[in-house]
């Protein structure tokens, strides 16, 4: 009787924190998926090179082409992806350095 009634809090707490887990992963998946797709795509638009306003508008759209297919990539990957804590550190980490990077190279001149 003992061990049941143990096993079943320690089920009750583990299926707790697996499922915010879970939710945390897909939340990841979802929302830092699309802030890191679309901080490459910005970023990547800003680093190439662009000598006038025509150019500029192919410079920025094929990045954005690019960049659905690298929030598919992601997503994927943090669902795969055993580690939790690795998903949080790349997409997070990397969507907010990229942020960050653009900010501080600023607006196109």
């Amino acid at each position: 009787m003992d061990d049941k009634a143990g096993g079943s809090s320690h089920a009750a707490a583990t299926g707790w924190r697996g499922g915010f887990a879970m939710a945390w992963r897909w939340f990841t998946a979802i929302v830092g998926g699309y802030g890191f797709a679309v901080a490459a795509a910005m970023l990547t638009a800003r680093l190439l090179p662009a000598p006038d306003v025509l150019t500029r508008v192919e410079v920025t759209g094929w990045p954005m082409l690019l960049s659905f297919l690298v929030y598919v990539g992601i997503g994927l990957w943090a669902l795969h992806e055993i580690r939790l804590r690795r998903v949080s550190a790349v997409i997070w980490g990397g969507a907010l350095a990229m942020a960050a990077l653009i900010w501080w190279l600023g607006v196109r001149a």
